[in-house]
């Protein structure tokens, strides 16, 4: 929600100011070092004011001028969502009962600030307050949180627990929403789905108590039901240059002291995927092993074995990088590589295969046509399948964008694509039609191929 926010004033008779509920998953485009979650804009007291916010790549929960909470747990993991359950309750006995935090179903009880002692019995709270502004992503237009966000449930009135909103997959073990969980929610109570693109403040909750959006909010094709990949901001190579936006999906490059490449947050042994991106200047797109060192400078010509890809080098020449060899200046591919122009892969993992496009022409490296779905003319034939692959990027030099990678979120940066084609499963939405039997990178499209 970088630079953007949802908010509402308050009801002016909430259903209880000593009890809310607050829940929803995050996944935080970088390791969560600031900005804030949810914000009640409110006077100066603790009772009209609330923060709940990353801090130091923690949780921090606090008033206006108490620091309740802080978790010693930190989140840095980019490729994961968490659900957080922040749960009120003044009018409990033990002062430690009155402010609650889970994560993933469990209950936080590890904190390196914890200033509970001073909640009083049966204090009222900034949030679910009448005529208060209550913000999320940001305070009242600044102090922005940079995340993605799913199924987020304000209650007002109520202290629930995990159980109410999540539960864990039979199948695959992980914790996920409940589609639709059992839930009063108040007076100040809602449910943003975020399933309407165009309202994306609407609650769904039966309350009528919509958001306003301010800024721009993205509608994220990503779940915490199905994981899909981004650029790991964790993970890169070379000195730390990179810096990432648009939800992780957009290199940036802030100096020209080198090159940097960095890694996807998913990869698979098996399979069939399918993804696109766009280079904006002379930027490498490839796959490798994640057994493989991370290649701090590929420009040099001397690229790791097992990596296969291609280069911007110009307008008229593209470079290809194919299992330890460089092939400069290729030509029979598709010429050169320009700005607008479309780069999808077909990585057939199963019978060790890559196949590359330009605005959807499949070429091998004689400039041949390529076929991913019956497997004919490979741009790239992969010489060791038992490694685990995943995506790889690398920008050479100042380029304030460098790679714009679809995933299946449907954006090249801000703007989304212009055919929206789906897969035959109908998860994830690409420029070109993907082949038939080609998955978006997600964690269901792994599990389903890997594990059936």
């Amino acid at each position: 929600m970088a630079s953007a926010r949802l908010y509402k004033t308050g009801v002016a008779s909430p259903t209880n100011e000593k009890k809310w509920t607050l829940s929803a998953w995050f996944k935080f485009n970088k390791p969560a070092s600031g900005g804030h979650m949810y914000f009640a804009s409110g006077a100066s007291s603790d009772t009209n004011w609330l923060q709940v916010r990353a801090s130091s790549e923690s949780l921090s929960i606090s008033g206006y001028s108490t620091a309740w909470l802080t978790t010693t747990q930190v989140f840095r993991d980019t490729s994961a969502w968490y659900h957080i359950v922040i749960a009120a309750d003044s009018t409990q006995g033990t002062a430690s009962n009155r402010l609650k935090v889970y994560v993933n179903g469990s209950e936080v009880t590890s904190f390196g600030t914890d200033n509970r002692s001073s909640i009083s019995q049966d204090q009222t709270w900034g949030w679910n307050k009448g005529s208060v502004v209550h913000n999320i992503g940001g305070e009242n237009a600044s102090g922005y949180g940079d995340f993605a966000m799913a199924h987020c449930h304000n209650v007002d009135g109520t202290a629930y627990t995990p159980t109410t909103f999540g539960e864990t997959d039979a199948t695959t073990g992980i914790w996920i929403p409940k589609v639709s969980p059992t839930v009063t929610y108040g007076n100040n109570g809602w449910f943003l789905k975020f399933d309407n693109s165009a309202n994306m403040g609407l609650d769904s909750s039966g309350k009528g108590n919509n958001l306003t959006t301010g800024g721009t909010i993205i509608q994220n094709k990503d779940t915490p039901s199905n994981n899909f990949a981004k650029l790991n901001p964790n993970d890169i190579a070379g000195t730390n240059d990179i810096t990432l936006a648009n939800t992780n999906l957009t290199t940036m490059q802030s100096s020209n002291v080198g090159d940097y490449g960095i890694r996807a947050t998913l990869a698979a042994t098996t399979g069939k995927y399918y993804w696109e991106a766009k280079i904006t200047t002379f930027n490498t797109l490839c796959i490798l092993p994640m057994e493989t060192r991370l290649v701090a400078n590929l420009s040099d010509g001397s690229p790791a074995d097992d990596l296969y890809g291609v280069q911007r080098y110009s307008d008229t020449q593209t470079n290809v990088y194919n299992d330890g060899t460089f092939d400069q200046h290729n030509t029979a591919m598709w010429g050169g590589i320009t700005s607008s122009d479309v780069i999808s892969f077909a990585l057939d993992l199963t019978n060790g295969k890559l196949f590359v496009a330009k605005n959807g022409a499949y070429k091998d490296t004689t400039g041949a046509t390529g076929n991913p779905v019956n497997g004919t003319n490979p741009t790239f034939t992969i010489s060791d399948t038992t490694k685990t692959y995943t995506f790889y990027t690398e920008m050479r030099g100042n380029d304030n964008n460098g790679t714009l990678v679809n995933f299946g979120d449907g954006y090249f940066g801000t703007t989304a694509v212009s055919s929206a084609q789906n897969p035959d499963d109908g998860i994830g939405i690409f420029e070109y039609d993907p082949p038939t039997g080609y998955k978006a990178w997600t964690t269901k499209a792994i599990n389903s191929q890997e594990y059936s």
